[in-house]
């Protein structure tokens, strides 16, 4: 349908965003074995945001990824190392310095709102 999750690939990234409506949740829940981090974008408040700017660097600060997630979910297939995460909502930069392993999956929620 018009609602299939596409996964493009930038460099050395593949990723996919999402998780808009019970289809696309499906849809990004089957495909995520395919990927090695997952992030969940939401208010603190519990609500999903999209339309998340999210920027990947690598640990020598190599920008490998610049996009917006369409949705609150977004997956990445990264190469094994340690990674600098900063996604930007409303303005608001939140940022993450994460380790990613070949195989397994990694979740790392963001959250915005009052404090």
């Amino acid at each position: 349908g018009a609602n299939d999750a596409v996964v493009h690939t930038s460099g050395s990234v593949t990723y996919v965003s999402g998780g808009v409506g019970a289809e696309s949740i499906g849809q990004l829940s089957a495909l995520s074995r395919d990927f090695n981090l997952k992030l969940v974008f939401a208010l603190k408040s519990g609500d999903y945001v999209s339309d998340v700017r999210v920027a990947i660097a690598d640990s020598a600060g190599k920008q490998l990824l610049d996009t917006t997630s369409e949705g609150p979910w977004f997956l990445a297939k990264l190469p094994a190392g340690n990674y600098q995460i900063v996604a930007t909502f409303a303005g608001n930069a939140e940022k993450r310095t994460i380790a990613v392993g070949a195989e397994k999956l990694r979740t790392i929620d963001f959250r915005w709102g009052s404090e």
